[in-house]
């Protein structure tokens, strides 16, 4: 009796690699524990920084967001979960490593069953229902804010401290959170456009020397002839806002002319020069004191203005203009013409002033003063730049527990709070999920583990009195890790160690879906590039073998 092999289909493209069942799954999980492992020694106070070397250089830093940034995963799966992180950070603002590490546990967890033959989509079930448990018991666990104004103020000072806690200005949280209470105060109470608050960096000075400008301040644009001779400061003046540009344009290289007399060619030259001097007479006729453009104000424009008493400055960065627009109340001109006084802007006090090496033009006393900027000071570039992605995160949490009612103990509080309360739920469950949901319990503990292993305390012992005080305390939910005592547990809300509720949320929302979108992935396909398909078709690569 003889069997007739049937031939292979060639599906695919010629080269293609196609990897697939639980040895994928477990490679998947394998590529996300390497980006946990980078980012684990970030969190908490008492976090590690990271050096990224970069074709512009060097950076350090310990802020999730951008260390997932510059590490230029090419893993794809790993991407999938550094792409979750990226989306915390534009949502929130904050919160990106421990998406990462709390997704990476569960996924770590999932791996047991996975090796032992259990089926993944046991595992996300088991996921999803805890984390529907979680979204169930939260709010109970939440503590409501005052709602008077100095209280609620109080408390939206301590989130910014607690986000300020585990970065560069720990050591001057005190100071930077009250700046950014007073910055996010100042944004309309129903958009809290972030926009609309800007930080500028001044290399030197100490980092105290650091201050709110309650308006819009600017690094001086490229200067042109006549520029110092310009007035520096005004009191209640008016604000021409441009985009155009103000300046002789000379005839492009293929431009042709003909002319016949010489005179022909200076009626030309003096026609340009009336259309300039009519544009910059209804300028000085608007009774601008001020005037601003994104595009360039020439040599000409620049010593005319200052003649006449004006301030002018061209090339001003879009962002600055777009915050100088909601500040002033000025409305953007493409024209000069048809100005009329109600498309100035007002400003209470403008003033150029001198800020270490550098010079800023002052736009204060706006009488709509929904803008802001810091100025921020220090002694290294690098310092400045991870310091503004300090205060980045800072000012995003703020603005969150701004709209949010509620706020959760941190330092790992309340991940111990939730874990206890799933092991509970587990018992009410039978069969698999009993087992997959006390995993899940299991991973939360990551986060109170990192920050004690962070700190350099013993977090066998430090996770043992936490469980130790939540199981038998009525206020032992309020206890989290403590980094600074020797007994390494503390009352972190009676510390004001604060999380908003939302945040938090968001937080094991974001994991849950990372770890079970990664779950439910058992093959990957990759296609060859085009340049290894004609390899291929040359016959310079390996051809795959046909079985008959």
């Amino acid at each position: 009796m003889s069997y007739m092999l049937q031939p292979q289909i060639l599906l695919l493209r010629e080269g293609t690699d196609t990897s697939q069942g639980r040895g994928q799954i477990v490679s998947n999980i394998n590529a996300c524990s390497a980006v946990v492992e980078i980012l684990k020694t970030t969190l908490g106070p008492r976090g590690m920084d990271k050096m990224i070397q970069t074709n512009r250089g060097h950076v350090v830093t310990n802020d999730g967001a951008t260390v997932v940034d510059l590490l230029d995963v090419c893993h794809p799966a790993a991407r999938l979960l550094c792409d979750t992180a990226r989306a915390q950070d534009m949502e929130v603002g904050d919160g990106t490593t421990s998406v990462i590490l709390i997704s990476g546990e569960i996924l770590k967890e999932a791996k047991n069953f996975i090796e032992d033959g259990m089926n993944p989509q046991v595992i996300i079930k088991g996921f999803k229902l805890a984390q529907e448990h979680i979204d169930a018991k939260l709010e109970s666990l939440a503590i409501k804010f005052d709602t008077s104004e100095e209280k609620k103020r109080n408390t939206l000072v301590k989130c910014a401290e607690t986000a300020l806690n585990s970065k560069l200005l720990a050591h001057y949280k005190e100071f930077f959170g009250e700046m950014c209470v007073a910055a996010v105060e100042h944004l309309e109470s129903t958009l809290l456009d972030k926009k609309l608050i800007a930080i500028k960096n001044v290399t030197g000075g100490s980092i105290r020397e650091s201050f709110l400008v309650e308006g819009v301040a600017f690094k001086k644009t490229f200067s042109y002839a006549g520029f110092e001779q310009a007035p520096k400061k005004f009191t209640n003046a008016k604000i021409l806002l441009l985009n155009m540009e103000l300046e002789l344009k000379a005839e492009k290289d293929n431009a042709e002319v003909k002319i016949e007399r010489v005179e022909e060619f200076q009626e030309i030259v003096d026609a340009e020069w009336k259309i300039i001097y009519e544009k910059l007479d209804i300028v000085v006729d608007s009774g601008a004191n001020v005037v601003l453009s994104k595009l360039p104000i020439g040599d000409l424009a620049t010593q005319y203005f200052a003649d006449k008493g004006i301030f002018t400055a061209g090339r001003v960065p879009k962002d600055d203009m777009d915050r100088l627009v909601v500040a002033t109340g000025g409305v953007v001109q493409t024209t000069v013409n048809g100005l009329t006084p109600n498309v100035l802007g007002d400003c209470g006090d403008f003033e150029e002033i001198q800020i270490g090496a550098e010079r800023f033009n002052m736009f204060k006393g706006c009488p709509k003063t929904r803008t802001t900027t810091i100025i921020l000071r220090g002694g290294a570039d690098q310092f400045i730049q991870e310091a503004e992605r300090s205060l980045n995160d800072a000012i995003m949490i703020v603005r969150r527990a701004l709209k949010a009612e509620f706020i959760v103990p941190g330092g790992g509080a309340i991940e111990i709070e939730v874990s206890k309360l799933l092991r509970d739920y587990s018992k009410t469950i039978g069969g698999k999920l009993q087992v997959v949901i006390n995993a899940y319990a299991k991973a939360l503990e990551v986060i109170p583990r990192t920050l004690a292993d962070n700190a350099g305390l013993d977090s066998n012992d430090v996770l043992n009195k936490l469980r130790k005080k939540h199981a038998v305390d009525e206020d032992g939910k309020f206890y989290g890790v403590d980094v600074d005592s020797t007994s390494g547990i503390q009352n972190t809300y009676e510390g004001f160690v604060w999380e908003p509720l939302n945040i938090k949320k968001n937080i094991l929302t974001s994991a849950t879906e990372a770890a079970c979108n990664l779950l439910s992935i058992d093959e990957t396909i990759k296609n060859p590039t085009n340049e290894e398909s004609k390899k291929m078709k040359r016959g310079a690569g390996p051809m795959p073998q046909m079985r008959g």
